[in-house]
């Protein structure tokens, strides 16, 4: 039996490398690794992409969604104005028709009444003039008997001048007069004459006649002039004076409310002026001496305000609402917000402000001396580098060029 070769014994295999077959491992199991890395990486950045491409596409449509609103919601406003323009167009043209048709009725009903006036004067005429010409009968002078044409012909031609100085607006004060002595005057014949050659009834008949006639046409003409000056009618009086005492009693009413609000607001100014010069005299009883002393010598009220501002100067040395203990703490809070914003901690903030010492070195015992026991944390003259010679040079130099020329 040949002995096994050394290198089996001792358990050694030809061409078999531990270390080499632990770097293929190592560097198979990193490819492994980085192979799932990026696997995850692409998974990731797939994800990433989708949810990207989700968002954008959920953007669009949103913005879809809010463009179609805003496009509905324009057409609804156009219809709507439209809608309006048409209301308005319609509610015009109601107006006009009914503008119109009022205008036609008034037309008509003056028309009529100017017939019915017309006749009536007519129907007056013919029962007056038999009366006036029985009169002035006379076989001796026939032509007399046109004097009643003349009475009642002159009230008539008088009548139509006033309508002409009506529609002409001039007076027709003198033409209406003109014709109601005319028409008296036939009244007053048709009287007399008939009480002696008829009976009364004839004679006071006969005499309203030519009374009535003239008058029923100038109540014609007085209503014309009346709507030609805009004169307003008993009924429009009465409206108007309903609505001026219902603005009176408005207007009083406003004017009672206001004058309340006002006394009430002065009365709440006037305590809320005298609760805070009780308190500023109760809070600050010094300041409060001294606005008196201000106060009267010129002539004013403690509690004025530039008379209050000038005794709490005077006293406190600042403005109101300030105080040496209010700077003090103010300054103190502000310097523990600076050093909480340096990231030191606010315990360890020294109470005094040294601008040769740098905030971020705390101070200790021994500090600036140079045979002190050394102590951690604790900076010395000397523990830092010294500046460079062009440095203090330039510090040097500025120090000369700051310094006044008077100072050595």
């Amino acid at each position: 039996m040949t002995a096994a070769p050394l290198e089996k014994l001792n358990g050694y295999t030809p061409g078999y490398d531990p270390r080499a077959l632990a770097e293929a491992e190592a560097i198979r199991t990193r490819a492994d690794a980085e192979a799932d890395a990026i696997k995850i990486k692409a998974v990731e950045e797939a994800r990433k992409l989708k949810l990207a491409n989700d968002k954008a596409e959920q953007r669009a449509e949103e913005e879809k969604a809010a463009r179609a609103a805003r496009i509905a919601d324009l057409n609804r406003k156009k219809a709507d104005a439209e809608r309006g323009q048409r209301d308005d167009a319609e509610q015009a043209a109601k107006a006009r028709r009914e503008q119109a048709q009022a205008a036609e009725e008034v037309a008509h009903a003056d028309d009529r009444w100017r017939s019915y006036a017309l006749n009536f004067y007519r129907v007056c005429a013919i029962v007056a003039l038999p009366v006036q010409i029985s009169a002035f009968y006379n076989p001796k002078a026939i032509w007399l008997m046109a004097a009643p044409l003349m009475l009642e012909g002159g009230a008539w031609v008088v009548l139509k001048g006033a309508a002409a100085a009506v529609a002409n607006r001039q007076p027709s004060w003198h033409y209406r007069l003109i014709a109601w002595l005319l028409a008296f005057i036939a009244a007053g014949i048709n009287l007399w004459h008939g009480l002696q050659a008829f009976d009364p009834a004839t004679a006071l008949g006969t005499a309203f006649a030519s009374i009535a006639g003239p008058g029923v046409w100038d109540l014609r003409e007085h209503g014309r002039i009346r709507k030609r000056d805009g004169v307003p009618t008993r009924r429009e009086r009465k409206a108007a004076k309903r609505s001026a005492a219902a603005e009176a009693a408005r207007k009083a009413a406003e004017e009672a409310k206001r004058a309340a609000e006002k006394e009430t607001a002065e009365k709440a100014a006037a305590a809320a002026r005298q609760q805070l010069a009780e308190d500023r005299q109760r809070e600050f009883p010094e300041v409060w001496k001294e606005a008196v002393k201000i106060a009267a010598a010129l002539g004013k009220t403690p509690d004025e305000w530039a008379v209050w501002v000038r005794a709490y100067r005077n006293i406190e040395g600042t403005d109101p609402g300030e105080s040496v203990e209010s700077i003090t703490a103010r300054r103190k809070a502000e310097k523990r917000v600076e050093a909480a914003l340096a990231g030191l901690s606010v315990s360890t903030l020294s109470k005094t402000t040294n601008a040769q010492r740098v905030p971020q070195v705390p101070q200790g015992p021994g500090r600036g001396s140079k045979t002190g026991p050394k102590v951690r944390g604790v900076r010395r003259p000397g523990d830092s580098q010294k500046h460079v010679a062009a440095a203090r040079r330039q510090a040097s130099i500025t120090a000369k060029t700051a310094r006044p020329k008077d100072q050595p």
